[in-house]
């Protein structure tokens, strides 16, 4: 499986670290596609201290990646912004408003925008994690405008039934049941078994 991760400016930097991890490790992906835009650069600094697009990946992963290559968002010429390219599905985590919004009224001058664009018109599976809190109207019909050309809004909302230790292992939950949701189930993901 190929994907595309896209990491945006809203908050939730430990969100996408994990993601990439968890790909990373997974041996039924065999690439990932990884764009940062300008204002993730920002968020990674504050919330993981983590400064600069030199190395980010290794900095977020922890070593070297193995399968992951990243993209600079001005590179509109990339790979990932054709629908030629070999694709299986593309998760923007964080999902900003603004990415939203882009990606909801067909604003391709991006890459994260185009490459989401060229998988909604492809058909590929779409999933935006979006962060937000309040919403307001322009965010909700922004959302369905989403929805209605065939992505997944998937809100960034970790779960407490799992009594996860800190907020990596909450990440990290989340994480698994976004990967879960197009086909990747992960060892140790938290299964709820209700009353047993």
């Amino acid at each position: 499986m190929n994907l595309t991760v896209a990491m945006t400016g809203a908050s939730g930097a430990v969100f996408s670290r994990e993601l990439l991890r968890a790909l990373e490790a997974d041996a039924r992906v065999a690439r990932v596609d990884f764009v940062a835009s300008e204002s993730a650069l920002r968020v990674v600094a504050e919330e993981l201290e983590l400064s600069g697009r030199t190395n980010l990946l290794e900095k977020l992963l922890g070593e070297a990646p193995a399968k992951t290559v990243q993209h600079i968002d001005a590179d509109i010429g990339a790979t990932i912004a054709s629908g030629s390219y070999p694709s299986d599905g593309m998760i923007v985590l964080p999902c900003s408003m603004g990415t939203l919004a882009a990606i909801a009224n067909g604003m391709a001058d991006s890459l994260i925008a185009r490459a989401a664009d060229v998988t909604l018109k492809e058909r590929r599976p779409l999933v935006l994690c979006v962060r937000e809190t309040p919403l307001n109207r322009i965010h909700l019909r922004n959302m369905t405008l989403a929805a209605e050309a065939g992505a997944t809004i998937f809100p960034c909302i970790p779960a407490f039934y799992n009594k996860p230790a800190d907020s990596a292992e909450m990440a990290r939950q989340f994480v698994y049941r976004v990967l879960a949701h197009l086909g990747l189930r992960q060892d140790g993901a938290y299964v709820w078994k209700g009353g047993q």
